[in-house]
């Protein structure tokens, strides 16, 4: 029997193991305890807990703090939609109804009828404190369940999103400005860029005019003439870059990427290099003709980055140097445009200063001409096109400058085919003569042109001082093409091509726009209006004389509509 009893009685390290599990077990309890207490006594978030009615049952301290109630005012007597903008709850309500398909009652339905549903919600709304003031708050909203998962509940977690309400209405309002400013810069751009063509094209048109004229000028005259156009095209390169380089600074450039074949610029490029390096002497050697790389670029713009590269290494080269263009797939997927030439090299010090703007490198005494922004808009516009620009050079070597971009697998058909350009030739004809309307206020444009036409004896030329004038004398004498300034008194060029295109005895005469606005937006709003083309001042004689061509064969392609009338006669 004392066996028994003893074998009943638990060994003392048994009771000191169980003893001390009880006492951890109680510190984890007020451990959980002091935890929950720290929550709810958060004075930064509001946390309100509701019965499954939406009857508060608890307030924290938080709540109270931020919205200014006191526990014991709210406690079985108010939901938390009545604490919220009751505007916020209807368009909430709305919006919950759209989204779910079923109709949803503003209140406290609103806020936890996707909680309610097992969905995750965190809304954003406006509390009202009891002094009336407001603040816009997030709240996370989630359901409150029993032991036997039924709901009992709602718990909101409310936090004060003010700071970054007004962070987001700070930015909101410097994009803002930022974007005015841009505008304005843009604006400033577009203007300056009229105001500065318009007396340049008077200056180069009629240089090139007196350049080409009958008798010719003589050697004394020559020589001046060709120091006018030298620095009249010069000025002009000046003006396009630095409009460029704004665009490219400002996000406003546009590029249109699609696969072109690597052949067909070189092809361009060499023949527009030719003769700069003809007249310095310079061999020009490009890759074969018949390779075969594609890649994803704006084509306009790999052409004026390889022309400037190119134009560079003739410029910048030894008398009777040499310049490579190579082709090279150095890594899988990706090909490398190298342009070598045979100068004095770079120094390590100047290859660090290089792609910085108006920075020559010490070369402004120089008797070749530059703007310094030429390598500053190549390295742009590379990496516009994702690709990577970048430059070896050894002094008394030569450089290598090349580029880089990733090859596409897509093919355009038409690059295919490298055939070269055939040579233009100025449309001539025994036929009576074409009938040109020019649209244009300015004297020294209007002397201009008509200088250039008294070249061309297949046409005449009438001429409209301003946009009305100028419409009605569309209509009076049915001309075969227009040229039509923009910027003209009383209504634009625009305007006036508007109303020539809804007029049917005018809506088939081609329109072709002539003006200073020569920034790009301003080239493709003319051409969506719908001008047949588009040309910019200063006028290059040859763009003007082949554009005549064009019009007048389009022109002569798509004659005015036959009239009832006149089928009657």
């Amino acid at each position: 029997m004392k066996n028994t009893e003893e074998n009943a009685v638990p060994p003392t390290n048994t009771r000191s193991a169980e003893s001390m599990s009880e006492i951890k077990r109680q510190q984890a309890l007020l451990k959980t305890g002091a935890l929950q207490n720290a929550i709810l006594n958060s004075a930064n978030f509001s946390i309100i807990a509701t019965d499954e009615t939406g009857i508060i049952q608890l307030f924290n301290i938080g709540a109270e703090r931020t919205l200014g109630y006191a526990a014991a005012d709210v406690v079985n007597k108010i939901t938390p939609s009545d604490i919220h903008d009751p505007q916020e709850e209807l368009e909430r309500a709305q919006a919950l109804s759209l989204e779910l398909n079923t109709e949803i009652k503003p209140g406290f339905e609103a806020l936890a009828f996707k909680a309610s549903r097992g969905i995750e919600d965190i809304y954003e709304l406006t509390y009202i404190c009891k002094d009336g003031s407001r603040f816009p708050a997030i709240v996370s909203i989630t359901p409150l369940r029993d032991d036997d998962d039924g709901l009992i509940g709602y718990l909101l977690i409310g936090t004060d999103n003010s700071q970054r309400k007004q962070a987001e209405l700070k930015l909101t309002q410097a994009m803002a400005v930022a974007e005015k400013a841009n505008l304005a810069k843009s604006d400033f751009l577009s203007s300056m860029s009229h105001e500065l063509r318009t007396p340049l094209s008077a200056i180069l048109g009629f240089a090139q005019l007196i350049e080409s004229g009958n008798p010719p000028p003589t050697a004394t005259q020559k020589r001046s003439i060709d120091q006018i156009l030298q620095a009249g095209w010069y000025l002009l390169e000046l003006i396009n870059e630095i409009l460029d380089l704004a665009l490219i600074e400002s996000g406003k450039l546009s590029l249109s990427l699609e696969p072109m074949g690597l052949a067909d610029v070189m092809l361009e490029c060499a023949a527009m290099i030719e003769p700069q390096a003809h007249k310095r002497g310079i061999r020009v050697t490009f890759p074969p003709l018949g390779m075969r790389h594609f890649v994803k670029a704006d084509r306009t713009r790999v052409k004026q980055v390889l022309i400037n590269l190119l134009s560079n290494a003739i410029k910048y080269n030894s008398v009777g140097g040499s310049v490579t263009v190579t082709c090279e797939e150095r890594v899988p997927g990706r090909i490398r445009i190298a342009v070598e030439d045979a100068g004095s090299g770079l120094a390590p010090e100047q290859i660090e200063q290089l792609f910085q703007p108006f920075n020559r490198l010490g070369q402004e005494a120089n008797a070749e001409e530059g703007t310094g922004i030429g390598l500053v808009m190549t390295k742009r516009l590379v990496e516009l096109m994702g690709g990577e620009i970048g430059l070896e050079s050894t002094v008394g070597q030569g450089s290598t400058f090349w580029f880089e971009m990733d090859l596409t697998h897509a093919r355009m058909h038409e690059a295919d085919a490298v055939t070269d350009e055939p040579a233009k030739t100025y449309r001539q004809t025994d036929a009576a003569q074409h009938l040109l309307l020019y649209v244009e206020d300015n004297p020294a444009n209007l002397m201009l042109v008509e200088d250039l036409i008294a070249r061309r004896p297949d046409i005449k030329l009438i001429t409209a001082r301003d946009g009305l004038e100028g419409v009605a004398l569309a209509r009076s004498a049915l001309p075969d093409m227009i040229l039509m300034d923009i910027n003209l008194p009383g209504i634009s060029g625009i305007t006036a091509l508007l109303i020539l295109a809804k007029d049917p005895t005018t809506k088939h005469i081609p329109i072709v726009a002539l003006s200073a606005n020569a920034m790009p937006r301003d080239i493709a709003k003319g051409l969506e209006a719908g001008f047949f083309r588009y040309l910019t001042k200063p006028i290059k004689v040859n763009e003007f004389m082949d554009t005549l061509d064009l019009t007048l064969k389009y022109a002569d392609a798509h004659p005015a509509p036959v009239t009832q009338a006149e089928q009657a006669l």
